[in-house]
């Protein structure tokens, strides 16, 4: 396997494309051996294998061997591995014995068909339930690596505990389900001993990966809340690797996330991945509400798909519904086996309407809701006593405590209770089935009964609807069984019909459009929704049915794994066009990722540039440049003063400070600079000193179009709180900075859209910026400042041979463009050195950037002390920042 330092060396190197650089071989293939090349093809035909077979497979020249050369390849990586470990009870040594579990979802992504036969997938987890011996542990992980192209994850069984069961089950999953631990009693409080558990099983997770991952040619996915901290792990170690997270639980929203004392760590972690996906819009509009309320970050469209910028890297937001196995499923309809039971149950329930419920046992699935809204059916409509009855079956609960236990007593009472109530006998309203039960199991119940009734008060996605609709499109072998068509002539598919009640509270809801949705807490609605099922036509019935099939058919797990693997390889493109290095410690490690040109501004690279030329024309930007956005006080502090002041002592220098900030504000704050230059309202008013008198723009303006504008920006303040309206002379801004971040977006948007329809006739131009809207004149821009300004020292003095600009909001690109591409401008003379700078690092025209306001006052002192060194050659010709 290359070393970290090999892989670091590579990340040094200046080339553009390391795609150019060979493939390594990437599969240690036991403690010990690295195989230099793989021999055989993917094998995946299952079965049942002991530990005693990898000193075997040590002594046979490694013929079954997992990754190739030539293949792609995914790393899946999901909490358990997708086996099912048990000892062999008929060998007197008690080996351990392995098999697919075939119902395990990341299987299904290989086997569903969402990956072609050219792609090598390999998973990576915990077995699930096993505890494997320490010395047991490089035995069973050549065998699972070998046979069934799976790397475990030993976890000690005490982290397991803490992880798994104490912070993932009791902690994040009930909050991810807007529960609150309101008191001790009530959930699991936050525990730092838990939350380290969990740090300690991701970068567990990490290790693993790292040991088989080739990270310029792998795709890693990860599954669910459980692993939410392991991209971070996985970034840190390779800046380039290629991550893709789904989340297959709901993301609560702001209000419940922020409650998370680690919330920062969980977001930051999150967003060092490439693409990131949510099955529905609002879990993915949660989220992306988190990160503008706790990290400030904005999501953008662009060209259909949506992404937030951050550090330069572009992150990915996915939305799309997982489906379910088809092929997997119609092979189970198919059988004989399936059909006997299907005729038992049907031969069983002959005469009685079936309602069916398959559900964990857990306090979200709204058990016992269901059971009271089937009371209150009995109750309204006697007709339907002995006639209706509701099959409920409950999957073993997926953790342990208190709260599956109160689940169990609560719905067993209440079924107890309405059975006691209207039971007769033979007839029994509620029948309970406790798990576990097999699929094919299921699929007969399935197959029977008239309606699926899906009651959770809060679910990630609960593919039971889907699963239902499938089996009620049956098969041949159950058509028979069922007696649906003539079975003596005629061959013509016959229409089938379902029809399925669900919560809207559940991500599956916005795609079951044929669906009767309802509020699992009002049982009245529940209630009534289970009486139009029996009451419905048996036409409305096909119809319903056909629509979701349709959908289910065509969107089943196949689609969703292309799908996201396809966004994921879009998302991973520009990976080599960009110069990476890591900042941040711990889990608030990040990438910075920025083009190939775009590099940090040093002082020693520009002293050089300084100190040798004789006519120099500095611009800055005040707002987010000078001084930082979110200050409450917005006058330059002393230290700015100071180093204005030196700078314009220098009879070299012209500096200016070019704002979009009205004159009197301006002249009031730079009083103390005499010979500052100022240039007001994105050059509207300029002035060279403090003695010289305001220049307006040349341009003819009408403003009549202010009394259009302030009606419209008048009813946003008023209904945005912390908004508030600037009038300029030669503009009208509409700042939004201190209202709720989420709202004044949106309400900045919807003014931006309201705006830009209102004054498509007039002469002038909205532009949305760093929380602001500003309404101004068409023709009046800071690139046209810049122009002028170097107009003025040409024809005054003699033309700039040394220019800086640094900005770092929307309206500086224009100065950027102007001074960047002369071409735009071309009265403009050639200059020997320019310097464009943004504040931060983004999407920008220039071609230098400074992290933040400190780095710019830095910068700036840094040519004050270069001024009054003696000329020399550059000591530090490419002297930036480190790129690692």
């Amino acid at each position: 396997m290359l070393s970290r330092s090999c892989f670091d060396l590579l990340n040094l190197d200046p080339i553009d494309d390391f795609r150019a650089v060979s493939r390594i071989p990437r599969v240690m293939q036991a403690p010990g051996f690295i195989s230099e090349f793989d021999n055989n093809s993917d094998d995946r035909s299952g079965g049942s294998y002991s530990s005693s077979s990898s000193s075997d497979n040590n002594n046979n020249n490694n013929n079954n061997v997992v990754s190739s050369v030539s293949q792609e390849r995914r790393i899946i990586v999901s909490n358990h591995l997708p086996i099912r470990a048990f000892r062999d009870d008929e060998d007197e040594t008690n080996k351990w014995r392995f098999e697919y579990d075939h119902d395990s979802f990341v299987l299904q992504l290989k086997d569903g068909g969402g990956f072609g036969s050219d792609v090598e997938v390999l998973y990576v987890g915990c077995l699930n339930g096993a505890e494997i011996d320490p010395c047991d542990q490089d035995d069973v992980a050549f065998v699972l690596l070998h046979e069934f192209h799976c790397v475990p994850c030993f976890l000690p069984a005490e982290v397991v505990n803490k992880f798994y069961h104490g912070f993932c089950k009791h902690y994040l999953w009930p909050l991810f389900h807007y529960m609150l631990p309101m008191s001790a009693s009530h959930g699991a409080r936050f525990d730092r001993a838990l939350w380290q558990a969990y740090v300690s099983a991701n970068k567990a997770f990490a290790d693993r990966i790292i040991e088989v991952l080739n990270p310029d040619e792998d795709y890693v996915w990860i599954h669910d809340y459980h692993l939410m901290v392991l991209p971070t792990f996985l970034r840190k170690r390779y800046y380039r690797v290629k991550l893709g997270f789904f989340l297959h639980s709901p993301f609560p929203s702001s209000e419940i996330y922020r409650t998370i004392p680690v919330r920062e760590e969980i977001l930051r972690a999150l967003l060092n991945c490439d693409l990131i996906g949510f099955h529905i819009f609002d879990y993915a509009r949660h989220f992306l509400s988190c990160c503008s309320r706790m990290l400030g970050l904005h999501y953008e469209f662009k060209r259909g798909y949506m992404g937030l910028e951050y550090y330069g890297r572009i992150v990915s937001i996915k939305m799309l519904p997982v489906g379910i196995h088809m092929g997997q499923l119609q092979s189970v309809l198919s059988l004989d086996d399936t059909a006997k039971k299907v005729k038992v149950l049907k031969e069983k329930f002959e005469g009685k309407i079936v309602i069916l419920g398959v559900d964990d046992l857990d306090l979200f699935k709204g058990i016992s809701l269901k059971f009271l809204a089937m009371k209150q059916l009995l109750e309204e409509h006697k007709s339907l006593r002995g006639k209706v009855v509701m099959v409920q079956i409950t999957n073993p609960a997926r953790s342990q405590g208190k709260d599956v236990q109160e689940v169990l007593n609560e719905t067993s009472a209440i079924a107890k209770e309405i059975n006691d109530k209207y039971g007769q006998p033979g007839y029994q309203p509620i029948v309970v089935i406790d798990g576990p039960v097999t699929t094919q199991d299921k699929a007969a119940f399935y197959a029977i009964s008239e309606c699926c009734l899906v009651n959770a008060v809060r679910d990630g996605m609960n593919l039971v609807p889907y699963t239902y609709t499938v089996c009620r499109q049956g098969s041949s072998v159950l058509d028979k069984v069922l007696e649906i068509g003539d079975e003596a002539a005629d061959t013509t598919p016959k229409p089938k019909k379902s029809v399925i009640i669900v919560s809207e509270f559940i991500g599956c809801s916005p795609s079951l459009s044929g669906a009767i949705r309802v509020n699992p807490w009002n049982i009245d609605a529940v209630s009534d929704a289970m009486n139009l099922v029996i009451t419905m036509p048996e036409e409305e019935k096909r119809l319903r049915h056909d629509k979701h099939y349709k959908y289910i058919s065509s969107h089943d797990v196949a689609y969703w794994a292309r799908s996201f693997d396809q966004d994921l390889e879009r998302a991973c493109r520009e990976h080599y066009q960009r110069r990476c290095w890591g900042i941040g410690l711990g889990l608030g490690f990040r990438v910075v990722a920025l083009g190939p040109n775009f590099r940090k501004l040093s002082v020693d690279h520009i002293a050089y540039a300084y100190r040798n030329t004789s006519s120099r024309l500095i611009l800055l930007d005040y707002d987010g440049t000078m001084t930082p956005q979110a200050s409450v006080d917005k006058a330059p502090s002393s230290e700015v003063i100071s180093v204005l002041n030196c700078l314009c002592s220098d009879p070299k220098n012209i500096v200016f400070i070019v704002s979009g900030r009205g004159k009197y504000s301006l002249s009031k704050w730079f009083s103390q600079c005499e010979k500052l230059g100022l240039s007001a309202e994105h050059g509207y008013f300029t002035r060279w000193t403090k003695d010289s008198p305001w220049k307006t723009c040349s341009l003819t303006m009408d403003y009549s179009w202010k009394k259009i504008v302030l009606p419209i920006m008048e009813p946003y303040t008023e209904a945005t709180d912390g908004s508030f309206i600037e009038e300029k002379d030669s503009a009208l801004v509409w700042h939004h900075q201190d209202a709720d971040p989420h709202f004044g977006s949106s309400q900045a948007k919807e003014l931006l859209d309201h705006l830009e329809s209102v004054l498509v006739n007039e002469p002038v131009v909205v532009k949305r910026g760093q929380h602001i809207v500003e309404v101004k004149p068409l023709d009046v821009n800071k690139g046209i400042v810049v122009e002028e300004l170097i107009s003025t020292m040409r024809n005054r003095v003699k033309s700039p041979d040394f220019l800086l600009c640094i900005g770092d909001d929307r309206s500086d690109e224009d100065m950027f463009k102007s001074i960047m591409y002369p071409e735009s401008s071309p009265s403009l003379p050639a200059i020997a050195e320019v310097f464009a700078c943004t504040v931060g690092q983004k999407p920008s025209m220039a071609k230098y950037y400074l992290d933040d306001t400190v780095d710019v006052i830095k910068l700036l002192q840094g040519l004050v002390s270069a001024s009054a060194q003696p000329k020399s050659g550059p000591q530090f010709p490419e002297a930036f920042e480190v790129f690692i």
